[in-house]
């Protein structure tokens, strides 16, 4: 008898599986991920949400005990109709919650215009079919209904007259723990996620239950309470709040001092990633910025116009957007694929130019920000050409700078670059290196602080163009930072050796700005290093030398060797060591002393370099005094 060929289409082949069973067996379609429940929590209180923008209720409340895995949102909204049938023999309610693409939005013109989730009549059959017991009861001042599910399935229903005066709805689940990695939701993400509608909605309240705890969101501020900015560098930020009939545009705009970007989009009070209204509105800006610099002589007649990149460095920009007929890529609606612009142009061709010409001060920061990044992205271009793999005889060949000693290693993860102060210091530490996995390159002195510096200045410095040349890593030609690739880094760790002095942490600190200012991954992944030299050295009476690294460890061996006779010495410098104190000092990994520099909190890391190397003395001032209790006196 010969076996069934399983690669042959026959009768059972082709399978039909109800909106349920489908979800059930295929749940990321709608979920996206299924790594948290969050999504199911998201999809019921979005729909109370709805009922809060269209006027009805005030009051959303979430409560989740993750001890029993039971969830619950409840709304004072108007209510569901109550026990109201439908051709097929179901209530609307139950309908809402069990037959897929039914929904009260899908109607433009109906009662929920702009509706934040619930646009395909999905969510709530979502957190139904993926749970193990749902139940639902909305009421209306006089009636309710409340209905049972398991596994997504009707058990029964119940309805009655309701005693109190209030309506709205309240559902309540728990998650099935075979369809989620983990089964709780994210309560991180749905922090967020309150804290940003409650400044979207600022008449609305949110009380969040967690295991008992409970958190009120509330914001009296609006959009403007999510941004928590430091180094703001406008004196008037570009707000505004226009409502046209059931259309909104709320958006706010400021600058700041740093080179990355930050922008927050929502779509119909929903956090969206990518789309056509983020393109939109940051076309819109450049554009009417473009106009303003030419018209105002800050932008030369025959300059190119500013590119949104250089326009994006600094800007700090979160909106929202309420329109009818969004489409989305999928149903967590991170990706706007279309929706209705006329807004939001309506806005940025005449609100937006009416601020630049208000506030020309502001607007000439912009403008000239973006000239700056404009010089960087210039130079960093030329930097770039500078240090490109170039070929030779069908072979690559790395331009190097002339005092680099490097190691030969193939596997460049096993080489370290010293960074060592002066060449005399290089001299001795070539003299004794691991010729394969030990690279030296000298630097003189104090290099360039990059906080200060312009980047086409930075680029120009002659030391910090042979580092990055060493290192290997790309330049961005947009923003003139190092592109951070571990496969193009030519080093597995950079050391920085320089004296034990002043003058010597100096130049550590101005090394390690420089890198932060330039590739922050560097610090953020461990790859740097500082190499501290001892400060003392003990000739023993047998004219053996011991190498102490501070005056805790000079204290601890007086008092241990009390009875002995021994001279105590100050090491000047790296550049005074021997070859053979070199090795033991700086290079061999069994002897030397070093220390990490790892960046784990990058805002704490940024404050702390602005605060040390700006040209603020206040700020400088300021943190001494505050810290002067943690400084002991040896």
């Amino acid at each position: 008898m010969s076996k069934k060929d399983k690669t042959l289409y026959n009768d059972d082949s082709i399978i039909s599986l109800n909106p349920r069973e489908f979800t059930r067996l295929r749940p990321s379609t709608y979920l996206g991920s299924n790594e948290y429940s969050t999504q199911l929590v998201r999809e019921i209180f979005s729909n109370s949400l709805d009922e809060f923008l269209i006027s009805h209720g005030n009051t959303i409340i979430v409560n989740i005990d993750t001890n029993k895995n039971l969830y619950s949102v409840e709304d004072n909204g108007q209510g569901f109709p109550i026990n109201v049938l439908r051709e097929d023999g179901e209530t609307v309610l139950q309908a809402a919650f069990d037959v897929i693409n039914t929904s009260g939005k899908y109607d433009d013109n109906g009662v929920y215009q702009g509706s934040v989730i619930g646009l395909n009549g999905i969510g709530s059959k979502l957190t139904n079919f993926l749970s193990k017991k749902l139940e639902v009861i909305s009421y209306n001042g006089q009636q309710y209904e409340h209905i049972w599910f398991k596994d997504g399935l009707f058990q029964k229903r119940e309805t009655g007259d309701w005693i109190k005066e209030t309506t709205g709805t309240l559902v309540q689940w728990q998650p099935d723990a075979q369809f989620f990695q983990n089964v709780e939701a994210n309560i991180k993400d749905l922090e967020k996620l309150f804290t940003d509608i409650s400044a979207l909605c600022p008449e609305l309240t949110i009380k969040f239950i967690y295991n008992n705890k409970e958190t009120i969101y509330k914001s009296n501020d609006g959009l403007q309470s999510l941004l928590n900015i430091k180094k703001e560098i406008l004196n008037n930020r570009f707000y505004i709040k226009y409502i046209n009939n059931t259309n909104l545009f709320d958006i706010c705009m400021t600058y700041t001092s740093d080179y990355s970007e930050s922008i927050t989009a929502y779509v119909n009070y929903g956090l969206t990633e990518s789309g056509v209204h983020i393109s939109t509105v940051r076309a819109g800006l450049t554009r009417q910025i473009n106009r303003y610099a030419y018209d105002t002589g800050l932008l030369k007649k025959n300059a190119d116009p500013l590119t949104q990149a250089e326009l994006n460095e600094g800007l700090v920009l979160i909106f929202n957007v309420k329109a009818n007929n969004v489409k989305y890529d999928s149903q967590v609606k991170s990706k706007v694929v279309d929706l209705d612009k006329t807004l939001i142009n309506q806005v940025i061709n005449n609100d937006f130019v009416d601020w630049l010409n208000n506030n020309p001060k502001d607007a000439k920061i912009i403008i000239d920000k973006a000239l700056i990044a404009r010089k960087a992205r210039e130079a960093a271009t030329k930097a770039k050409d500078n240090i490109r793999n170039t070929a030779l005889k069908g072979k690559k060949f790395i331009s190097l700078p002339t005092k680099l000693i490097d190691g030969s290693a193939k596997k460049r993860e096993d080489v370290s670059l010293f960074i060592v102060e002066g060449d005399s210091a290089m001299n001795g530490l070539v003299a004794k290196r691991d010729g394969q996995t030990q690279a030296i390159f000298p630097i003189r002195g104090k290099i360039l602080n990059c906080l200060k510096a312009s980047p086409d200045k930075i680029y120009a410095n002659q030391e910090i163009s042979n580092i990055v040349k060493a290192i290997g890593l790309d330049i961005d030609k947009v923003t003139g930072k190092l592109i951070y690739d571990e496969k193009k880094l030519r080093y597995g760790n950079i050391f920085i050796a320089s004296d034990a002095d002043e003058d010597g942490m100096q130049i550590r600190l101005l090394l390690i700005n420089m890198f932060w200012c330039l590739c922050p991954e560097l610090l953020i992944n461990g790859k740097i290093w500082a190499v501290i030299p001892p400060l003392f050295r003990i000739t023993t009476k047998k004219n053996e030398y011991i190498y102490l690294k501070d005056k805790e460890a000079l204290q601890q061996y007086n008092k241990k060797h009390k009875n002995e006779s021994y001279i105590v010495g100050r090491l000047k410098g790296l550049g005074e060591m021997s070859p053979e104190e070199a090795k033991y000092c700086l290079l061999d990994p069994k002897t030397r002393h070093v220390e990490q520099i790892i960046v784990k909190d990058t805002q704490l890391a940024s404050n702390l370099l602005d605060i040390f190397m700006s040209n603020s003395v206040d700020l400088r001032r300021d943190y001494l005094l505050n810290h002067i209790n943690e400084v002991t006196n040896d």
